[in-house]
Order: structure tokens, then sequence, then C-alpha cells
């Protein structure tokens, strides 16, 4: 079964000094940080989905598989596709607001 660690990424991105960096975090730093945890954090979205697809699937074709396995894949794959979407909402609304900033 899949772990969701979205904590630990967050905790990536809050606290880059823990990663070894020293000083002051430089914008590409800081760049290359977010970036790697997007990606990770969009390769755990999809494997989610795709594990809940491949229950489904083995349910609908009958094979043996755990029903409750299967709403906990499913309820899994929802939860972190929920989750991406309202930090993507919040990055937009703070981007909205930087942008409204009068310099």
């Amino acid at each position: 079964m899949m772990e969701i660690n979205g904590t630990q990424h967050i905790n990536t991105i809050m606290q880059p000094q823990s990663q070894g960096m020293t000083g002051k975090v430089t914008p590409h730093e800081a760049q290359q940080t977010f970036k790697s945890w997007l990606n990770t954090a969009i390769t755990d979205i999809n494997q989610a989905q795709t594990a809940s697809q491949v229950m489904t699937e083995k349910v609908a074709r009958g094979e043996q598989v755990d029903l409750h396995d299967v709403m906990i894949t499913a309820e899994k794959a929802s939860v972190t596709l929920q989750t991406a979407t309202e930090v993507r909402n919040k990055a937009i609304e703070a981007y909205q607001e930087i942008m409204r900033m009068q310099v």
C-alpha cells in the first residue's frame, strides 16, 4: 500500500536549511527545492490515482480483492487529489494577492 507522506514534502520546502543548505538560500535553490517537491507531489498523486484505478478494475473483473482495500485505495486517491487542488487554489490566491500589491 502507498503511504501518504505529504508533511515530509512540505517540511523540505519550509525548512531548506535542514537539508544541508547553510546561510541564505538563493532564489535558484528555492526554485529547485520547490520544483523537486512539486514533481514528487504530482508523482504521488498519479500513483494514488493509478492504484485506485487498478483496484477498481480488479473488482470489476471479479478478481479476488478485499473490498475494504479497494475503498481505502480510492479514498487515498481522492484525498490526495483534493489536497493538491486546495494547494493549487491557495497558491493562485497568494499569487493574485501579490499582484495586487502596490510597490
